[in-house]
């Protein structure tokens, strides 16, 4: 069996040579509705906090207790939302891209090391670390996970009132049988992403 390196490890062994470690991460880049939201959270230290890990990990209440735990320990934190219809003009890659990028400017120092999950941000962004899955090994991102995730999920729910049609309290917006059931019923919404395809309803 594979060794797991603590959550965190990597954060404090990156925080020897800089001044804050900045983790980014981003959710709903599948969605067929809705923004796609990114986070970034600065630590200067890492914080001892078993309950912080990957968003999806963590069941709705625990991820509102993390989040709200986050914001108040983080040393900064930045949340962004691109909305359909940037990312229907410019792709979902590329606005997740220019979200990152935006966080980044603004939360980042010098000295501070950057990681973000599996988005390469560009050759000016020299500080930044793009890793795969980083939620599962960067503290830092696993927070931005959770905060992301708890935002634009009060988001799909708060939209779901003024458009019940498509069940987002339920889906947040992805691509769920019900969720395209109601488009197949009632066509799409101002916040459907028109360059996304929606797929057969299956029995």
């Amino acid at each position: 069996m594979a060794h797991r390196v603590p959550l965190g490890a990597e954060d404090r062994r990156l925080l020897k040579n800089s001044g804050a470690i900045i983790g980014v991460d981003e959710v709903g880049r599948g969605s067929l509705a809705g923004p796609v939201v990114v986070c970034g959270v600065r630590f200067s230290q890492i914080p001892e906090n078993s309950e912080i890990r990957d968003s999806k990990r963590l069941s709705p209440i625990r991820r509102e207790q993390a989040s709200r735990w986050i914001r108040e320990n983080a040393d900064d934190w930045l949340v962004l939302e691109i909305w359909p219809e940037i990312i229907d003009r410019i792709n979902i890659l590329e606005a997740t891209r220019l979200a990152m990028r935006t966080v980044v400017g603004q939360l980042f120092e010098p000295a501070d090391s950057v990681v973000v999950d599996s988005v390469e941000l560009g050759s000016d962004f020299e500080a930044v670390i793009s890793v795969n899955k980083a939620d599962d090994t960067y503290f830092s991102v696993a927070a931005a996970s959770v905060v992301a995730k708890v935002h634009r999920d009060g988001l799909m729910v708060e939209m779901a009132e003024d458009y019940p049609h498509w069940g987002w309290e339920r889906n947040k917006g992805y691509g769920t049988k019900a969720h395209r059931v109601g488009v197949a019923q009632f066509g799409r919404s101002c916040v459907h992403r028109r360059s996304f395809g929606v797929g057969p309803v299956l029995p």
